[in-house]
């Protein structure tokens, strides 16, 4: 099945994004790229960022249903950068949760000398794990993977140097997500009819299609030409 779309980068919104963007470059190892208007990208060799940092307003209030899972050599050195401990590793789990400077949670793997890249997986809490991940598989390509019950995850996707992970959680979703994602599309439409719903299309102050996947997952689509 030919991709409809191809990931570009992951966008995390910060009313500090400096801070922020400083703190997850030093966490992944990588290079922090203001842009001039309070924003900014963690870049590492490709031309886009990895991640995006957006200036917002309203403080994070409640858990994020999207995540980052890292690796790192020693809890104490992501403390230094301003992480927090929220819940140590034990029992059957094998990483510690914590947060960022603002409060969004991630999960760190420890590893000795960790690999490259630091980043691990894009996670996301998904009422209905199987449904949220074929629909990914759909736009993005990759391979669907049915870890167990509680589990899924698309694995190679073109353009992802990591996992995207969909965790199964009881409760639905109640506000707009934090962490979020961009794509690159000739055409929304096939986004559309693979089940996607759109949310706002280019005008004003925006010149891309945010969209909302299954779950209302927002996203946003970059449409260029095949040239481009």
């Amino acid at each position: 099945m030919t991709p409809r779309a191809r990931f570009t980068k992951i966008c995390l919104d910060a009313v500090a994004p400096d801070e922020v963007g400083r703190f997850w470059a030093a966490a992944l190892d990588r290079t922090w790229q203001p842009d001039g208007n309070g924003e900014g990208g963690v870049y590492g060799a490709a031309r886009h960022p990895v991640l995006w940092i957006n200036r917002v307003d309203a403080p994070k209030s409640v858990k994020n249903r999207v995540h980052l899972d890292i690796y790192a050599e020693e809890l104490g050195h992501l403390e230094a950068l301003g992480a927090t401990v929220l819940v140590p590793e034990g029992d059957d789990r094998r990483w510690t949760i914590m947060a960022d400077p603002e409060g969004a949670e991630f999960c760190a793997f420890l590893r000795p000398g960790p690999p490259e890249p630091r980043l691990h997986g894009l996670v996301v809490d998904a009422v209905h794990p199987a449904v949220v991940s074929r629909f990914w598989v759909a736009v993005l390509g990759g391979k669907y993977v049915d870890t167990c019950a509680e589990h899924t995850e698309v694995s190679n996707v073109p353009g992802m140097d990591f996992t995207f992970d969909f965790v199964a959680v009881a409760e639905p979703r109640t506000v707009p997500n934090r962490v979020y994602w961009d794509v690159e599309a000739a055409s929304v439409e096939p986004i559309l009819a693979a089940g996607a719903t759109s949310l706002r299309a280019p005008g004003g102050d925006i010149d891309w299609h945010v969209l909302a996947d299954p779950e209302g997952n927002e996203f946003c689509v970059m449409v260029r030409d095949a040239g481009e």
